[in-house]
Order: structure tokens, then sequence, then C-alpha cells
């Protein structure tokens, strides 16, 4: 039952999904941004003391909840810590109504064909039967487009669906990631591409199985509506990709049924100086800002 519940939530919820994932390369700008640099660590299992506890305040604040926000992506090391005393999975659903996903990729390889693919992942299996023992619902993975190269989107694109197969035979939902950077020339031709190549895969899957997307919010208003339409896709969220918080959210608005998935913009403003009270305002205003902007379409 509560695997529908989640199902349901992700389906219709009025809200967006936060992405807390960043990894071992990305925490250090994401706690620099919070106002903790380098130097007040020295370590890498203390930088990650660090995150956790950022993630901890975000996590159990007020206007953290279902409501708003209606899933969070998850780093490995913190699906194996804990959110006020409860693995944390389990707290988020349980005591916050937002459903739990696992960022499952290894980072990525060198760019080659203006494309950068997944690392490969030897241990995927093991992490996806823990994963789904810890109560959590999909993963998410990524890869990079750094140009309209036909031959290089498609095998990001193959590369992600290899993967997202096995991810659904442990009984998870696969988010597949495939960012085009913002900043290219080509954007809109590769953009082009990439939804051709999606719709290809995603015809292919069998009628019971269904994925999510997760895509650069593009250069022209609903490119992706075919995608949020396609009877295998159970949502298409957006990254904000370096876009800033007021620009992701007005293209955003601009998309109908897509929803935001955003890290940095999410977090844009928060700072660990900040007193519980300021803390909390500041998040909440941002939460309501990316859910209305997510559901305006």
């Amino acid at each position: 039952m509560t695997h529908q519940q989640q199902r349901d939530q992700i389906r219709n919820g009025q809200g967006f999904i936060a992405a807390l994932d960043q990894s071992g390369g990305s925490t250090p700008k994401a706690l620099r941004l919070y106002g903790i640099d380098e130097g007040k660590y020295d370590s890498e299992d203390e930088m990650f003391d660090l995150v956790h506890a950022m993630r901890t305040r975000i996590a159990t604040a007020p206007a953290f909840n279902g409501a708003g926000v209606i899933g969070a992506i998850l780093f490995e090391k913190t699906m194996d810590r804990e959110i006020a005393g409860k693995p944390a999975a389990a707290y988020l659903w349980e005591e916050r109504g937002v459903v739990p996903f696992l960022k499952v990729d290894r980072g990525l390889e060198a760019e080659s064909d203006g494309v950068r693919l997944m690392k490969p992942m030897p241990d995927l299996d093991s992490l996806l039967a823990r994963a789904a023992n810890a109560g959590i619902f999909g993963t998410k993975m990524r890869s990079v487009i750094n140009a309209a190269s036909p031959s290089g989107i498609r095998a990001v694109v193959s590369q992600q669906f290899e993967v997202a197969r096995k991810i659904l035979d442990h009984g998870l939902v696969p988010i597949i990631e495939p960012e085009i950077s913002i900043d290219i020339a080509d954007k809109q031709q590769a953009e082009e591409i990439l939804l051709d190549e999606l719709r290809a895969h995603l015809d292919a899957l069998p009628e019971d199985q269904e994925v999510m997307l997760k895509l650069t919010l593009p250069e022209t208003p609903n490119h992706y509506r075919p995608l949020v339409e396609h009877p295998n896709v159970l949502r298409v969220v957006a990254l904000s990709g370096g876009y800033s918080r007021d620009e992701a959210n007005r293209r955003l608005a601009q998309n109908t049924g897509m929803v935001a998935s955003f890290s940095r913009a999410l977090t844009e403003g928060l700072s660990a100086q900040q007193s519980d009270d300021a803390f909390n305002a500041t998040l909440a205003d941002s939460i309501d800002s990316i859910r209305r902007a997510s559901v305006a379409g």
C-alpha cells in the first residue's frame, strides 16, 4: 500500500522534488554556499558530517513536508544515516510525507563525443537491494550533454535506459537525468535530438513499466510536453542547472506538467549562520516559490 501511496503522490502531488543528493565532488561547493568553507573541516568524514547537518536542518524545517515537497533525492551516505532519530528514508515518509529517492550513479566519465557518460556501477545490485530495504521509492542517475551530438546523445540515453531496466527489476522507479548544459551554443538543437531519443526508448518499454525524467529547462516552452503525456512516464521534473531560482521558476512556469527538482536553487539564501527562525523563514519562502512555479502550468 505504501508504494501505491507514494506513486500517487509523485504522480498527482502539487509540489516538487527536492534534490538533497550532493556527493563528494559537489559537497564542498554546497557547503561554501551555505557559509562553511573548506577551512572548517579536515577530512571527508567531517565534510559529510557538516552536509548531513545541513540536510537535517532542511528536512526537519516546518515547511519541508509533503504539501509542497512531494519527494526528496538523497545521497547514499544520507540514506545510511538518521534524521531526528529515524533512518533518513523512514523519517522523510513517515514524519514529513515526503517520498524518498536515492542517487545511484558513481559520477561521470571524461567528456567524449560531446557528452559525459556515467561511470560503471559494479555494486549497483547490492545498492538497489539496500535501498529497497530502506524504504526508498526510486532512484536518480545523471549524465551530461555538452553538445548537440546525435551519436553522443544516443549513447547517453541508451546507457540511462540500460541501467533503468536493472532498477525496475528491483521494484524501484528510476529517474533518468540526461542533463543538457545550460550555456552551450547549440542547446536547442541538443534538446530536439534528446526528445527524439527519449521518445524512442520510452516507446520500447513494456506497458507496465514507468520511469521518471529529470531534464534541463528547455529553450522552447512545452518542448517536452510529449514526454509529460507519455504513458510510461510517471512524472517529468526539471533541474535548475545553474539558473538562479527566479530564472528557473520563470522557465518552469512556462512548461505545463513539469515540476521542479532543484538543488542549488532550493538552498539559495540559506546559511549556517542564520538563526533557526531566519533559516526556516527563508526555506519556507523558497519552497513556496518553487511549488507555485511547479503547479503554474
